[in-house]
């Protein structure tokens, strides 16, 4: 970390942008703290005949692929934080992102990845189709990685009307394809915010001792 100016890297999977909104939110609350910030899409794991099946997804797949790069294990390890988003599969986070995290062995074997912080965010079409149980499945990865998990909690107000207190997330309400909400928003920027904040927080602490 260059001079209390974190590097966190929000590695997101988005098909209709949802998703993507937060990740946005979230990039805006770590910058406005003073963070170095990549945004990474991961890439679709099936065809187009598949992807033709759900109206939107290649044309919004077209846009965010030529927006974002897609995450590498160079860019994990670059970061201070890891911060991971994707909307809920049956409860859990989609494949695509969970693709980007089996590139990580050779970092997870090494322990490269130590002590960095780690938090998620996630999106449903749904209410209570399973963002929290989405955000906490990719809490034991991260574990796993060695990352030190960092929360929402309810450090801010807006978290008693919008969000999770594991992390930012958002409901389409699927034909109606509604964005996040304000509060939805909200909540995200407060988690990039508090996610900036902690790393500083430990950088100065491993700081400390090394010294």
């Amino acid at each position: 970390m260059t001079a209390n100016k974190p590097k966190v890297l929000i590695a997101f999977y988005s098909r209709g942008g949802t998703v993507e909104g937060l990740a946005r939110e979230i990039a805006a609350g770590a910058t406005e703290n003073g963070a170095e910030v990549r945004m990474r899409r991961a890439r679709e794991l099936v065809g187009e005949e598949v992807m033709k099946l759900a109206p939107g997804w290649i044309e919004n797949a077209a846009r965010m692929n030529a927006d974002y790069e897609a995450p590498t294990v160079a860019d994990a390890e670059w970061c201070d934080a890891m911060v991971l988003g994707a909307p809920t599969r049956f409860g859990a986070a989609a494949s695509e992102l969970r693709a980007y995290l089996e590139t990580l062995g050779a970092l997870w074997v090494t322990r490269k990845l130590m002590n960095k912080v780690g938090s998620a965010f996630s999106s449903s079409s749904v209410p209570h189709g399973g963002v929290e149980t989405t955000i906490l499945s990719l809490y034991p990865t991260l574990a796993h990685l060695g990352l030190v998990i960092v929360p929402t909690g309810y450090g801010d107000d807006v978290l008693f009307s919008a969000g999770t207190p594991y992390g930012a997330s958002a409901n389409s309400y699927a034909a109606k394809k509604l964005p996040p909400t304000e509060n939805d928003l909200a909540v995200a920027r407060y988690q990039g915010r508090r996610i900036a904040d902690v790393t500083r927080a430990l950088a100065q602490m491993r700081a400390a001792a090394a010294g």
